[in-house]
Formats: C-alpha cells, structure tokens, sequence
C-alpha cells in the first residue's frame, strides 16, 4: 500500500508530515521541526513531565477529548487525526498570558523554569477539564494531575498554590465544537498506512482490520499507548520495522457492564479502565492513583499493561484475584482464559503466532468477598512497586471458602501464592489462619534481591501484608483505613 501523509492539527492549522521515521517521537517533531522549544527533553522514558503537551481527538460520541501526555515517547504517526498543543498554543492573542501562566507567574511557582512548560500543560489539562460553576479542585485532584511532573527547584507549594489561584483569574474559554469540526475533517474512514524507508506503521479503524492486519504481519510489532514500546526506541535504540498502533480501533476503547461482568476493551486507556473498575471496587482507588503517573494513565492501556506481563506490572495482581479472564483474537477466532494462565515464564505468554489481546473480563463484586490491594514502593507516586500484593477471600458462615492471593515482584511472573491459600481455605477466617497462611508465603515465592529490595525484604513485607489484608477484613473489630495506611490517616487530620 502507498504510504500516507500523518495529518493533525497543530498551531491552528492542519499539519502534513511525511518523510519522517515513523519510530520519530512528538518531542523531536516540536522541538527540532516545528521549533516550538518550549517542550523540553528531561528523562526521554515518561517520568520527569518536562516534555508535557495536550492531545486532542474525538471520543465514540463525537465529543473532543484532551488528556496531556508524555511527548517524548509518543511517535509522532499516533497523531494521525489528532490535534496537538504545547506551551506557545496557551499565550493569547493580545499576548498576555494564559490564567494557567500568569498564576504560576503571580504564585512564584518558576525558579530554573526547565520544568515549568510541563506543569504548565498539566495544568492547562485539568483547566480544560473545570467546568464553570464547579468548586476548585481539591489538593488530592491537584496532586494526582502533577503526580508525573518533577522540579527539583521551585518545590511544591507555590505550584499547587497556582493551581488553585488560576481559576480566580478571568476565564479563558477553548472552543472545543470548533476543535471538534477540524478533527472530523481529518478523520479517516479506512486504515492509515505511513511508510518512511524500511519502517511501516499501520492505523486500522475496525477490529476486523486490526485481526486481518496481525494475521498477515505475525512479527510487527503491536502498538498501544508507546509506555513501554516508546523506551525501547529512546533508551535501547532498538529498530521497530513495522508497527500496527491500535488507537484508532473503536471496538477496543469499550467499557461496558454485561451478564455479572465488566468487559475492557484492550484499547482503554488506563485512566479509562481503573475509573470503571474503581467505581465497582472501591478497593482499587489508591492503586489507581499510584499506577505510574497521570499522563501515562492518559497514553498507556490496561491492556497493553496485561499484554506486557511484566512481573512487576501493578495491574495483574489485583486482576487475577477477582478471577479477571483474558480475551484473545486470532483471525476470526475468539478464545478467553484465566488471566494467571496466560503467563507462562518471565516475558512469555499463551499468544499464538497472529494473535493478541482483544480485551479483559473482570466478575462484578459479590457481597461475600472481602478485596484489598496493596503497593510498596519507595515513592508515593509514580514509582515501580517492590511489592505488590493482591488479596480475595469469599466467606461462608464465617469461613473461608475460597481464597485467591497473588503477588507482582516477588517471581519471574505475576504468581499465585498456591500454599497460603491452601491453607486459608475451610478455615475460620482468624487469627489463626492469618498466621498459617504468612508462614505458607516462605514457601510461594523465592524474590530475588535487586536495586528495590531485598529478598529477605519483600518475603516480609508479603506475610506483613497478608496480615494487613486481614486486620482490615477480620469479622469482629476490624480496622479503618486510617489505623493502617499512613497516607489515609495523614488525609483524616
């Protein structure tokens, strides 16, 4: 197929680049072609917001949808039929300043000013979202919108204070009906193919063109959110020869309740598929906010984090315990599993040659089982877990009938602890069992020590957890959150 021209609209006007590599991210296309220097380059791996910007593209109704995200590891043909803004889009035309600007000026929230264009973005995103007549946000909402934005500088303080003090300033409104008209002209009604060199990239718009696609091109390379395949290219500097970018599947950004369960497409973006399972779980709100960072949950997909199976992903623990199954397309063939079986060893899984992750199925919550999920990490936010625990027991009668405990970071793969729960199961649900079942940890799991923690460490910290885990679920005197989690206690004062 002859290649494409990636179309988006950018600085008020439709952009057509071709002749670029496709693997070339939006930070490179800013700064050393558009020349919009005010994104800058930090980390180049998603972790530092430097390169912040605010993506646009419309939703399954039609609406305009803008999220801010990582530049520096999105490949710039994932725009094809989106809009982009950087910092120089918020100056309005009289050339003052943006209320998200001039607030960070009046609050003294810039000291070297490196990180300031990021914030500026996160901030311009959650501005977008503040509808008038809403109370502002709080601090919590401030914080998880600044949790992938780092100064080493400024501090805090005076950039939160800004966040609050933007909305005191005159509003500036964004015509999205306007934004949403430049993007329906650019929508494609077939597959985008963009070719530079020996690199292919493909955009199909259907399910059935992406399964077809995958057939024919078994070794390409699947593309969702570019939160992992992105690295690959500006840390490794691997060669991606051909990509098949799955964003522009509608089918695969469903989230839909059906016959006790909820069904995730493996296009939904993670901000997306935690916010439907949260609001069914409850139990899940703090993994949502501490899963990477804000504009990674608006790039990166839970499918995309399943299909990965890296054995510290944080998504899979919780998901095996509620029995969460996963959905597999090869051709016109559907097949579904237990998520725990599709991990076979340390990076290998049960896809067959053609085939991949269509979507997840997550039980909806029964009022006999207790959940909790817990993460360890040396930060807050933003940080890879040590541990990452995951707990469900179902009781009858006050006894455990069924237990499922599983573990990301303690083995090659996100694991079952099979002995613990053995030895929970029939058991009344007490103190007793909680002792057996740390003890039958030791035998689980043989973690390895690393630059996170130490072996001795995380076998601790499991048993540790499994106790929390019970404390909080126990039928007679059970603790609230705030008696266990610091960071609740803390929000309580």
């Amino acid at each position: 197929m002859e290649t494409q021209n990636i179309r988006f609209y950018h600085r008020g006007k439709v952009q057509e680049i071709g002749g670029s590599a496709a693997t070339r991210t939006v930070l490179q296309y800013l700064r050393e072609d558009a020349h919009c220097t005010g994104t800058k380059e930090g980390c180049a791996e998603g972790d530092c917001g430097a390169c912040t910007v605010v993506v646009g593209e419309l939703d399954a109704r039609g609406a305009v949808q803008l999220r801010a995200v990582n530049a520096c590891i999105q490949f710039l043909p994932t725009l094809d039929g989106k809009a982009l803004y950087s910092v120089e889009d918020l100056r309005k035309p009289d050339g003052s300043l943006h209320p998200v600007q001039q607030a960070l000026v009046d609050c003294h929230g810039s000291q070297c000013g490196f990180c300031t264009p990021g914030f500026v973005m996160s901030l311009w995103g959650m501005y977008l979202d503040h509808q008038p007549g809403d109370p502002p946000p709080a601090r919590q909402q401030i914080d998880d919108v600044l949790s992938g934005n780092l100064c080493r500088c400024t501090g805090y303080r005076p950039i939160i204070d800004a966040a609050q003090a933007m909305f005191d300033l005159p509003a500036v409104p964004f015509d999205r009906e306007a934004l949403a008209e430049q993007l329906r002209a650019l929508r494609r009604g077939d597959t985008f193919t963009y070719r530079c060199g020996d690199q292919a990239f493909h955009a199909p718009r259907t399910l059935a063109e992406l399964a077809r696609l995958r057939l024919e091109r078994p070794e390409a390379r699947m593309l969702a959110g570019s939160t992992d395949v992105g690295l690959w290219v500006t840390k490794q500097m691997r060669e991606l020869p051909e990509l098949v970018y799955i964003g522009q599947v509608a089918e695969l950004r469903e989230i839909r309740e059906d016959a006790g369960w909820l069904h995730i497409g493996a296009g939904a973006l993670l901000n997306e598929a935690y916010g439907a399972l949260s609001a069914r779980y409850g139990e899940l709100a703090e993994l949502h906010r501490r899963f990477a960072s804000y504009p990674i949950r608006n790039a990166g997909t839970l499918g995309g984090n399943v299909a990965n199976g890296s054995p510290i992903g944080d998504s899979m623990p919780a998901l095996i315990v509620l029995g969460a199954r996963i959905v597999l397309r090869c051709g016109e063939r559907e097949r579904d599993m237990p998520l725990e079986d599709f991990y076979l060893a340390y990076q290998k899984n049960a896809l067959d040659r053609g085939e991949f992750v269509q979507g997840l199925r997550v039980p909806l919550p029964r009022p006999e089982q207790r959940f909790r999920t817990y993460k360890l990490s040396k930060r807050y936010d933003q940080d890879i877990s040590a541990v990452c625990a995951a707990f469900a027991v179902t009781l009858r009668d006050g006894k455990v009938e069924q237990a499922r405990i599983a573990f990301g970071g303690m083995a090659a793969t996100p694991k079952r602890a099979a002995a613990a729960e053995q030895a929970l199961a029939g058991r009344a649900w007490d103190e007793a069992a909680a002792r057996l079942a740390m003890q039958a940890l030791a035998h689980d799991y043989s973690p390895l020590s690393d630059m996170r923690a130490s072996s001795a460490y995380r076998i601790a910290a499991a048993q540790n957890l499994l106790y929390r885990f019970y404390l909080e679920t126990r039928p007679d005197g059970a603790l609230a959150e705030d008696e266990v989690n610091v960071y609740a206690a803390v929000a309580a004062v």
